[in-house]
């Protein structure tokens, strides 16, 4: 889009400058007041776009580098397209919104040992299932998550375990944090659902915690979300960072599934997709919900408060009414905005208005299928 007049290329010099300032203050997390999201826009990456000999799909995880006006987005492609990666890229404004985004950077996730991670045809042990992405700006370092793997049949059984990793800026494994015992994939039906595990992650506390949330319940804590309320709760985990272990779990319960499928005994589900830290224990939190036969997504933003919440983590919560859940208020349902929704996972707070207001930036997911797409949404938030 072209620049047509002096107030707009007045109000793009705002930006830039309200960025360059943000930049220099956000070293350390602040509590962010929300009370709404204003839509501003949305941008569609154009399917199956080739970067650097990979194609870009799968974007489901995102996070802002304030300080160098960057943006870290992780592929979910398990390298069956290309190798396991992540992207750098930066978003350019006009008034109207997201105007562009151009990629700078592709870096390819690695092994401990080096390599580049398998497709599921070389080593389906070891074949990742990328999530979510967070860089911590203390270190410079990045958090990604895995989900892993869970095929159990009786001539052919694959157990991988979900992992939250740590690396360099170039993708280089650093580390990985001690997952507690109900996070380890088994072959009875106890532990986590296959895809429906390790899906949202964010810092906290400045980046001395970092939380972790399934997308759906443990099988020991009841059945996954219906098409009514039936009490599915999920788990966000909290870690320590410095120590690499984990510290509390909380219950989180699940809206139901927003619409049938169609045929009725189709797929369906909901459940949470990322969460991001608001402070003082608080998390925004983005439940997605999809049904067959419909193809935008149910979007949802809540805000959960885990203060009084039990620590849950010696507890079933199937049919246990002795624990105290995460509280949650909605925030927004995106169906009243009137726009198309894909499948977004990815949430972070981006660079702030010259009014002095937030923006949030979702992502979508288009699964590298052509029916889907790659959005991005742009939000104000409002305090």
């Amino acid at each position: 889009m072209q620049i047509r007049t002096f107030h707009l290329l007045f109000y793009c010099t705002l930006v830039l400058l309200a960025i360059s300032c943000t930049s220099t203050r956000r070293v350390q997390q602040s509590p962010v007041n929300i009370s709404g999201l204003k839509y501003i826009s949305t941008y569609d990456i154009p399917f199956n776009l080739a970067y650097k000999q990979t194609v870009v799909g799968g974007l489901s995880g995102i996070d802002y580098d304030a300080q160098n006006n960057l943006y870290y987005i992780i592929s979910d492609d398990r390298s069956e397209k290309n190798p396991a990666r992540f992207y750098t890229a930066k978003l350019f404004f006009t008034q109207n919104g997201i105007d562009s985004l151009v990629f700078t950077g592709m870096q390819f996730l690695m092994q401990p040992d080096g390599t580049t991670y398998p497709n599921s045809k070389t080593n389906r042990f070891k074949t990742p299932d990328p999530e979510a992405i967070r860089f911590n700006t203390k270190t410079g370092q990045l958090a990604w998550s895995s989900e892993g793997e869970r095929i159990v049949r009786e001539t052919d059984t694959v157990l991988t375990d979900p992992a939250v990793f740590m690396m360099n800026r170039r993708g280089k494994y650093i580390d990985e944090f001690i997952l507690p015992g109900n996070l380890k994939m088994k072959v009875s039906e106890k532990g986590p659902r296959r895809n429906g595990v390790l899906e949202g992650m964010s810092f906290a506390d400045n980046f001395k915690t970092l939380y972790v949330s399934a997308e759906e319940p443990l099988f020991e804590d009841g059945p996954s979300a219906g098409l009514t309320g039936n009490k599915a709760f999920i788990r966000i985990f909290k870690f320590d960072v410095a120590g690499r272990k984990s510290m509390a779990q909380y219950a989180y319960q699940l809206e139901p599934v927003a619409y049938a499928p169609n045929p009725q005994t189709a797929f369906k589900i909901n459940g949470v997709s990322e969460i991001l830290n608001l402070g003082n224990n608080k998390l925004l939190v983005m439940e997605r919900s999809f049904s067959t036969g419909r193809l935008p997504c149910t979007i949802k933003l809540f805000i959960a408060d885990l203060n009084g919440a039990t620590d849950v983590g010696s507890t079933a919560l199937n049919n246990n009414t002795s624990f105290i859940p995460a509280k949650k208020t909605l925030l927004l349902n995106m169906d009243d905005l009137g726009i198309y929704t894909d499948n977004l996972e990815g949430i972070t707070f981006g660079p702030t208005l010259p009014n002095g207001n937030r923006t949030l930036i979702c992502i979508a997911d288009n699964n590298f299928n052509i029916l889907e797409k790659a959005q991005i949404l742009l939000f104000e938030v409002l305090e």
